[in-house]
């Protein structure tokens, strides 16, 4: 079975916009290319992974995922999370994959383990979904075929998976694992992730 990773980043000038008032615009920029680098050092591991796919507006975050072994995809409009995601899952569709692993870049603790624990086995129709740790959104998507679901990430979108998953006549399984629960968005967030300050101050 064929499986692509898909790995949608912001903007650094952008990123991590509710920990302004914690680290500056250069930490920020810094702890999302660091995150990134990580992702991709965990999906490079887990041997069933064929591609990984990171759809950035941003040539910095494109140079990037190139020179980490994966292939970058220009987000072709900005019209926001789900519509680079879902030029992601056309692309993997058109060029052979039989299933998609969508993935945030910000999951600090995520490693090869987990990313083989979100995926299915076989070759029916399957959804996977790994809620974040308030259980309100999701922090990883398996989907197989590519494009069985649409993508709703957003406020809610746990519950606006698993409704998709359904509608299309899969019971999805869901992942619940400490290294895809916490992803970095708040203060709190930063926080539990143990993450050193000093770990900022250069990007990879």
């Amino acid at each position: 079975m064929t499986i692509w990773a898909i790995i949608p980043v912001k903007a650094l000038a952008r990123a991590k916009s509710r920990l302004a008032g914690l680290i500056s615009p250069a930490e920020r920029a810094a702890l999302s290319r660091r995150l990134l680098a990580h992702t991709l050092s965990a999906l490079a591991q887990a041997a069933a992974i064929e591609r990984r796919l990171v759809v950035s507006r941003d040539r910095a975050v494109l140079g990037l995922a190139q020179r980490r072994g994966a292939q970058p995809v220009p987000e072709t409009a900005d019209r926001g999370l789900n519509a680079a995601l879902e030029q992601g899952v056309r692309l993997a569709r058109a060029s052979g994959a039989r299933a998609v692993l969508i993935l945030p870049a910000d999951l600090p603790h995520l490693g090869p383990a987990d990313v083989a624990a979100l995926l299915s086995p076989g070759d029916d129709p399957a959804v996977v979904i790994a809620p974040d740790r308030h259980e309100r959104g999701t922090n990883a998507l398996f989907v197989r075929p590519p494009g069985l679901i649409a993508c709703a990430f957003g406020d809610d979108s746990f519950q606006t998976h698993l409704a998709l998953a359904r509608a299309a006549g899969v019971e999805p399984r869901l992942c619940r694992r400490p290294g895809v629960a916490l992803d970095l968005d708040t203060p709190e967030d930063l926080a539990l992730s143990q993450i050193e300050p000093a770990a900022l101050k250069l990007a990879p």
